[in-house]
């Protein structure tokens, strides 16, 4: 199969799985059984699509939401606890469903300590993740909450995710002795685990393009199986393809099998199935059936945004990189063919792509490849050996992590802003017209003010009046260089990535309506990032005060239940 042909097949599965048609199975079975016999591959994408559309048919019938009620058994975790506004959350497989668990107070206390993997008794109740929430959950095949009243006794579940679950353990008991915020950005960068990460730190990567960094991906994969080399290399040509599987498996299980580490994983298995047969492919190809078969496995990770950056981005590397290396040097063409590829998806879903992310990468890459190879090689003995010797193998660690931190706080502080949608589709016609238009021996100032012109128009910010809205339950006006921020129950993570997308670098007045007890620690962050020059809380403001910034006006309406407050431009009743 070539490597269009294998492209199409994967673009086939996945529009299969889009369509999620509940078509007869054999169907699907049968056209994939005679095109392999017949060696047919436009059947062969035929019957991947309407294989890949029943299959995605039975994983959508199987999301129906519960009847409510009250459920108890033994919960097997798939993904280790988080700590969310006060609860716990962690997704269980319980009574053959997977479903979203919540638990407070002593229920969230004795689950705290568990990692995936592991069982637990669990007792609560049974009911439909809310509306909003049925999108995102669907690609993990969540469609159930679970209110968790009881825990009771666990064990470590199977020895696969024992073995993984003490690799894990020991990796972070060495990295103890680093800082808390070093530490947790360790555990971000070896083992794709963002439970503890600031989300200060978590924006700023994001404001930077280096997210991808703190989930684990291919380059994770390939330092792995190059620290695995000695050892596979004692082996013959399959037992050393069967050892590279296992090595796999248990890195998939130790990070948690994410929609990036099945699509890294998937593709070192298929580069290993082709050079163990002799039959070496491109990446491309590799790529695109990796692809097709993780969608025909789980068809519903093509609604899985961070399947979809991670297929991108190598994409965009496979078919880029080669080209630009010949004009630019080698890190910088990878660094721009990758975000060329995730650009189509970062620009609709986040609101754009970051202008810092190609220095920030060009800076921080190389250090956090760094990290993930010396995590692994002297995280090991560290937590087997403990201090002294920790804290001195970690030396390294504390440099790196410390300057991957430094660039990403760095970048996110420069105005540099970001190409959204209309920038980036100027941006493409603008190539277009540099490649197209000078085969029609156009003059080339004629090209470039063409070009120039509609980049304007259509990249031109379109300026709007009154509140906007940059959070759930947050607004925020701006007026003559001032701005102010309304919020209820603010929620540190969605500020400031609302304010990010909304391009704040100040804000001058928050108002907050309904403090509560977590209010201090969800805007700590947001004040960090945005120093206020006043703060108004139903304990500071009063009635019938005004707060005049720039071209806005505050009138404090009242404060009991709430705080009310009216905002104006300066000038208007």
């Amino acid at each position: 199969m070539s490597d269009r042909w294998a492209l199409a097949l994967a673009a086939c599965a996945a529009g299969g799985a889009v369509m999620a048609r509940g078509v007869p199975l054999w169907l699907g079975l049968g056209a994939v059984a005679m095109a392999l016999a017949l060696r047919r591959p436009a059947l062969l994408c035929l019957g991947a699509a309407v294989l890949a559309s029943a299959l995605g048919a039975r994983s959508w019938e199987g999301l129906r939401p519960p009847a409510p009620g009250r459920v108890s058994g033994v919960a097997t975790l798939v993904t280790d606890p988080v700590a969310v506004e006060g609860a716990l959350r962690v997704e269980v497989r319980l009574g053959g469903r997977r479903v979203e668990a919540w638990a407070r107070g002593p229920a969230a206390g004795r689950l705290r300590p568990r990692l995936a993997g592991q069982r637990v008794e669990m007792a609560g109740r049974l009911s439909a993740v809310p509306e909003r929430r049925r999108a995102s959950l669907a690609s993990r095949h969540v469609a159930a909450r679970l209110t968790v009243h009881h825990v009771g006794a666990g064990s470590d579940g199977g020895p696969l995710a024992h073995v993984a679950n003490g690799v894990r353990r020991t990796l972070l008991r060495g990295a103890s002795s680093l800082p808390d915020d070093d530490r947790a950005l360790f555990a971000g960068l070896v083992l794709g685990d963002d439970r503890d990460q600031d989300v200060g730190t978590v924006d700023d990567f994001r404001a930077t393009g280096l997210s991808h960094l703190l989930a684990v991906s291919g380059q994770n994969v390939a330092f792995v199986l190059a620290l695995a080399l000695p050892l596979l290399r004692l082996l013959g040509l399959r037992g050393r393809f069967l050892a590279a599987l296992a090595v796999l498996v248990l890195f998939g299980v130790l990070t948690r099998w994410e929609p990036s580490v099945l699509r890294a994983e998937a593709m070192a298995a298929v580069s290993l199935l082709a050079s163990t047969m002799g039959r070496p492919v491109s990446t491309i190809r590799v790529l695109a059936l990796a692809v097709t078969g993780l969608l025909l496995v789980d068809p519903l990770l093509v609604r899985s945004v961070g399947f979809l950056l991670s297929c991108g981005a190598c994409a965009g590397i496979a078919t880029l990189a080669g080209p630009l290396s010949r004009h630019l040097p080698l890190p910088l063409a990878v660094t721009l063919a990758a975000q060329v590829g995730v650009a189509p998806l970062l620009a609709p879903v986040f609101g754009g792509v970051p202008l810092a992310s190609v220095p920030a990468n060009l800076l921080a890459a190389p250090a956090a490849g760094a990290v993930m190879m010396w995590g692994l090689a002297a995280g090991l003995p560290a937590g087997l050996l403990g201090d002294p010797w920790a804290s001195i193998l970690h030396v390294p660690t504390e440099l790196l992590v410390t300057w991957v931190a430094a660039v990403a706080r760095l970048g996110a502080d420069l105005p540099l802003g970001q190409m959204r949608t209309p920038h980036l589709l100027a941006l493409a016609v603008s190539v277009v017209f540099a490649v197209v238009l000078p085969r029609l021996r156009l003059p080339a100032l004629v090209v470039g003010a063409a070009a120039c012109a509609w980049v304007t128009v259509v990249a031109r910010p379109v300026s709007g009046g009154g509140a906007q809205s940059v959070a759930h339950g947050a607004d925020l006006w701006r007026q003559g260089g001032a701005s102010v921020l309304v919020v209820d129950r603010p929620r540190a993570r969605a500020l400031l990535s609302g304010l990010r997308r909304a391009g704040v670098r100040h804000i001058d007045v928050v108002a907050v309506r309904s403090p509560g007890r977590s209010a201090g620690p969800a805007l700590a962050p947001v004040l960090d990032r945005h120093p206020a020059r006043v703060v108004l809380t139903p304990a500071t403001a009063t009635p019938g005060s005004t707060v005049t910034v720039g071209g806005l006006r505050v009138d404090v309406v009242s404060v009991r239940p709430r705080l009310d407050v009216r905002v104006n431009p300066v000038g208007r009743e």
